[in-house]
């Protein structure tokens, strides 16, 4: 079984650890980055990323961008009563956009889903 490298941007220490754990639990390999040049580095490199769209430190939507031009599949993170940007991140080429509710809730099953793990499926309904 090939592990997936999954670059995980967020500026929030305590949303990269939990995102990183999420990907570690659904058999991926988490690659870290908090800053734009960090994840410019990597994510071309990446099977996947994750993005947070709440950062201070750089644009959510640009990077979403950046990993469709490279070819890379990416799921978001954002606050659950931003619609707006939330329709940013999918017409930027995200793959779904979840609340942090959603991920705190049902994270493994949605994580281990998304990356065709065979960790127990999750109800994907959540695409906004």
């Amino acid at each position: 079984m090939t592990v997936l490298r999954v670059v995980v941007l967020a500026d929030d220490l305590i949303w990269a650890d939990r995102l990183s754990g999420l990907v570690r639990a659904a058999g991926g390999e988490p690659v870290r980055a908090a800053k734009p040049a960090a994840y410019s580095a990597v994510v071309a490199d990446a099977d996947r990323a994750i993005v947070d769209l709440t950062a201070r430190s750089y644009d959510g939507v640009s990077a979403v961008a950046q990993a469709r031009r490279a070819g890379v599949g990416v799921l978001c993170v954002s606050q659950h009563d931003d619609a707006a940007l939330r329709k940013r991140a999918l017409a930027a080429g995200a793959d779904r956009v979840l609340s942090y509710r959603a991920l705190a809730e049902r994270g493994p099953a949605i994580v281990a889903a998304w990356l065709g793990s065979t960790i127990e499926s999750a109800d994907l309904d959540d695409r906004t």
